[in-house]
């Protein structure tokens, strides 16, 4: 009866340094990036958080504020679209802000979240006209620098 006792507290054992040993391998840690000032629209802020999933992916989520509505500016354009510059050096068209009522507040507040495989290196925003284009347009309204 001793033998069986032991064996099953040595596996427990093994078993708990395994697990932790795997948890401390996975990096958890969340990565807060600021965007820098914008020229296009001077009092918008916010930041990128990026964060690891158990499956080792990375979360994105952006949250601005002071972000003008699209339409105001100028040239006025459709919508905000979120781009990433992956460790490749690609990049990739994330989706779109939106700019209706639901989306951007009266305190002119957005969030956007996404998931990618891909290791992102830069974040930013442009005002596009159309939110499916592959390629970011020259009017750039809030970006990190690289990271």
């Amino acid at each position: 009866m001793g033998t069986i006792k032991l064996n099953t507290l040595t596996n427990k054992i093994f078993l708990g340094v395994f697990i932790l040993s795997i948890l401390s391998s996975i990096d958890t840690s969340a990565k807060k990036v600021k965007f820098l000032n914008s020229s296009v629209v001077p009092a918008a802020r916010g930041y990128v958080k990026i964060n690891r999933d158990k499956n080792l992916n990375y979360f994105i989520r952006i949250d601005v504020s002071d972000l003008a509505e699209v339409f105001r500016l100028e040239p006025s354009k459709l919508t905000y679209v979120v781009w990433m510059v992956t460790n490749e050096e690609i990049t990739m068209n994330m989706g779109k802000i939106n700019s209706s009522a639901g989306f951007l507040t009266k305190k002119l507040k957005a969030t956007f979240e996404t998931v990618t495989s891909l290791k992102p290196m830069q974040i930013f925003i442009t005002a596009e006209d159309d939110p499916s284009r592959q390629i970011p347009g020259l009017q750039v309204v809030l970006s990190t620098s690289k990271f």
